[in-house]
């Protein structure tokens, strides 16, 4: 059979090889595929399809005065035995696919304008990057969709966290966040929201973004990696989110109806935890999952955390704030009616 042919130029973007060409949406689609953020695998980098973005772009580049800025592809070096750049005279270029090659071009960022143009042969421009990596091309996809409308903070997040050579000195929050969402003895593992897809049974239930934002206040409040590494102020998060299922099961188990794992919840927890870490610290005693399941089981049980109660109408950071002196003044109370009898 013979080779698929796109006469293109071969030029530089910044400071990387490109080729510029253009080529039917068709045969596009055909040759290329989006590489989305599987969670559960960690492969991947893009956000799930958008089905309305996409058939509101398909009904777009049908009308008479339509256009768009050029697809931005990569040709990916895996695929490499199935495409080569042959030289032609006069500067340009032929970029020439094996007929059986099937998708060899990722979308690095034109997933959803190609999403709907499987049968549509309308002349689209592109811009192809020759070879990147896929760490490379995760960059390149960070860079561009940075700001864009609807690309979840959480992903971001994400891509940093791949793309970062000493993650647990550069943003410590994020490392722990992905720590609770990875170890196996976690009640948060694979329940953070990391902007992907995922098929596991497990829903996700709490952003990345929220996760780390909490642990930040936590880190700043507590001061604890003056003293502790990275990998044991996250075993002492993981303590501390292990006493809150032990003192609080039934309302961990319904996530759904209780507060436990909305932010309010989640960030105000967070901050009585740095309160208990603090006191333990003072008084010269461990604070670990036992020290937390103590204090907890002092006065969690008297709050009412159901979506129906006080927790209710607070909402953010102001809300956050009354939440914590909701929460504080609570356990005040129970520790008094103890010191009383």
């Amino acid at each position: 059979m013979e080779p698929i042919v796109i006469e293109c130029l071969h030029g530089r973007s910044a400071h990387r090889p490109v080729l510029l060409g253009f080529a039917p949406a068709d045969l596009l689609y055909r040759l290329s595929f989006p590489d989305i953020l599987d969670e559960d695998s960690g492969r991947g980098y893009q956000r799930p399809f958008n089905e309305r973005h996409s058939q509101d772009f398909r009904r777009y580049i049908k009308e008479p005065d339509s256009s768009t800025i050029p697809l931005t592809l990569n040709l990916r070096p895996s695929a490499k035995n199935d495409w080569k750049v042959v030289e032609v005279a006069g500067g340009a270029v032929r970029l020439e696919i094996s007929a059986a090659a099937g998708k060899i071009m990722a979308q690095v960022d034109c997933q959803h304008r190609l999403g709907h143009l499987g049968d549509l042969p309308i002349l689209l421009p592109f811009m192809c990057f020759i070879g990147l990596s896929e760490r490379e091309e995760m960059d390149v996809f960070s860079v561009i969709n940075s700001k864009a409308k609807g690309l979840s903070t959480s992903l971001l997040d994400y891509h940093e966290a791949q793309l970062s050579e000493a993650l647990a000195e550069e943003r410590p929050e994020l490392y722990i966040a992905l720590q609770l969402n990875s170890t196996g003895d976690s009640p948060w593992q694979r329940r953070l929201n990391l902007g992907g897809k995922t098929t596991s049974g497990l829903k996700r239930i709490v952003s990345l973004r929220m996760m780390q934002q909490a642990i930040h206040e936590f880190l700043k409040a507590t001061e604890i990696l003056s003293s502790h590494s990275p990998d044991e102020t996250v075993r002492v998060i993981l303590d501390f989110w292990n006493a809150v299922v032990a003192t609080l099961p039934q309302e961990w188990a319904d996530t759904r109806r209780h507060m436990l794992t909305k932010g309010i919840g989640v960030y105000a927890l967070m901050r009585i935890a740095a309160d208990i870490f603090i006191e333990c610290r003072d008084a010269g005693r461990v604070c670990d999952r036992r020290a937390f399941t103590s204090a907890l089981a002092d006065f969690a049980r008297a709050i009412d955390w159901s979506t129906t109660g006080p927790l209710k109408g607070f909402g953010g950071q102001g809300g956050v704030k009354a939440a914590v002196d909701f929460i504080r003044d609570a356990r005040k109370r129970t520790r008094y009616k103890v010191v009383n009898g």
